[in-house]
């Protein structure tokens, strides 16, 4: 055939058949061309017994620098890539064609399967249905996903079960902790209907990270009780490659994210129905609720109105200074207690990379103090995470400019009044941006008219009183049907 070289077999078979038939026949018979009959006749020797190296047609491009340069390179950092080594010789040598690159990663490839560094090998295992679930945390900082404008920094919770491949991801806002681990976990397994008997997890290796024995076992003993809450033997396993998603960057709100990935899951779950289905006849029964997902902590309003949990300042209601509530601190918010009774709940705020305290701050709760005190604006602590979207701050910056310290202040204070007592803060950002746009300050009054209820609009409500003989008549009738 084309492109095959004849073997001794195929010779013989033709040299037996040509005694016989006709060269055409003959070389049919053995699965060879003609043309190659031909050659046969005029040269008896087995192909064994004439071996031919094929040489080159052209010369080789590399011949003067890869022993020269690029085996050097690749002894000393192994890991490079074919394509960061074609560049650079592209530097070195202008004239190298981008012909080349094909030729080059083709005799990388063949040199490192000659000479490269041993690779790691999977041991493939017989998993048994039911028997282990695994969890590990997938860093999405270099995907860059985007929620309404702004860079999520966050990761994925990712379970899987072995045998099945049944799957399901949850959005992680903080590191990798006690309270994200127990979070997603329970999700999965409230999802799935059921608990493998066995849970392996590196998971809780950066949890680990910087602290001391004492709260290293605190930290195993809660993640082996909520193992044991579901009858699941914890075992940890070695840092795998984790599961990376991969789609549109840009989402309109975090709930839109999720829903992203629980559809991606979704339809991979669905092309392992069957065997999820088997594998989950033989899971463990899930236990009649959940257990905790979240810690305690006994936190201070202080009169700054507000308080201080894990290096961040969260404001909070004016009415509960100087109360002691207990938060409860979940991955991506913190819940506010008063006995039994939840008051508030906020958003999960981080320190800084550099180990700054973190702010969550929301304008509305400190709006009332400021139209007391406006000059406390111009030097507060947190004024930069004051601002509700970026044109109030830039509104600020504008008037500091254009007017004294205390005009500034206080116009400022009343702007962000408005935008709270009249709910319309993105309306009054966009008025602001165009003021911006044309170098004019804001008009209070016009604001405040603009913004007032319309009373036309204000439905007229007639509240129609029962006589209270409608209500004797009523107890009359029933005492009766009682005699």
């Amino acid at each position: 055939m084309p492109g095959r070289h004849i073997n001794d077999h195929q010779m013989r078979l033709y040299m037996k058949s040509r005694l016989t038939v006709k060269k055409p026949a003959a070389a049919a018979q053995a699965a060879i061309s003609l043309r190659t009959a031909y050659r046969i006749e005029n040269d008896p020797r087995l192909p064994s017994q004439t071996p031919r190296p094929r040489g080159r047609r052209r010369p080789d491009p590399l011949v003067a620098i890869f022993d020269a340069e690029i085996v050097p390179m690749l002894e000393a950092a192994p890991s490079l890539r074919p394509i960061a080594i074609f560049e650079e010789m592209q530097r070195r040598h202008p004239d190298l064609s981008d012909g080349v690159r094909r030729t080059l990663e083709r005799r990388i490839r063949q040199w490192r399967a000659m000479n490269g560094e041993d690779r790691d090998v999977i041991f493939r295992q017989v998993q048994e249905p039911g028997r282990m679930g695994l969890s590990d945390f997938t860093e999405m900082g270099d995907l860059a996903v985007r929620v309404a404008g702004v860079v999520l920094d966050h990761r994925l919770y990712h379970f899987r079960l072995a045998c099945s491949s049944f799957e399901h991801v949850h959005v992680i806002l903080g590191g990798e902790s006690y309270v994200a681990l127990a979070e997603g976990l329970q999700n999965a397994l409230w999802t799935l209907g059921g608990a493998p008997f066995e849970h392996r997890s590196d998971s809780l290796s950066a949890a680990f990270r910087n602290l001391d024995h004492e709260a290293r076992e605190d930290l195993t003993s809660r993640y082996d009780a909520l193992c044991n809450h579901y009858g699941m033997e914890p075992t940890r396993n070695n840092r795998g490659v984790a599961l990376l998603m991969r789609g549109t960057s840009d989402f309109d709100d975090l709930p839109a994210y999720r829903s992203f990935l629980d559809e991606i899951v979704g339809r991979k779950n669905a092309r392992n129905r069957q065997r999820i289905d088997a594998e989950r006849a033989v899971l463990q029964p899930l236990p009649d609720n959940r257990t905790a997902d979240y810690e305690h902590e006994l936190v201070y309003v202080s009169t700054s109105g507000g308080f201080v949990l894990r290096k961040v300042f969260y404001t909070v209601p004016s009415r509960l200074i100087r109360h002691r509530p207990r938060a409860r601190l979940y991955d991506d918010r913190v819940e506010l207690f008063l006995g039994g009774t939840r008051v508030l709940t906020l958003v999960r705020g981080r320190p800084g990379r550099d180990g700054k305290h973190g702010h969550v701050i929301d304008y509305r709760h400190v709006i009332h103090a400021l139209r007391r005190k406006p000059m406390a604006l111009l030097n507060l602590v947190y004024r930069d995470q004051l601002w509700p979207r970026d044109a109030y701050r830039h509104m600020f910056d504008h008037l500091c400019e254009r007017l004294s310290e205390r005009a500034a202040c206080k116009l400022m204070v009343e702007l962000l009044s408005i935008a709270h007592e009249r709910g319309c803060e993105a309306q009054l950002a966009a008025l602001l941006t165009e003021d911006l746009a044309a170098d004019r300050l804001p008009e209070l009054k016009v604001l405040r008219e603009r913004f007032a209820p319309d009373l036309a609009s204000l439905p007229k409500v007639t509240v129609h009183l029962t006589p209270l003989t409608v209500y004797e008549a009523l107890n009359d009738s029933c005492i009766g049907e009682a005699a």
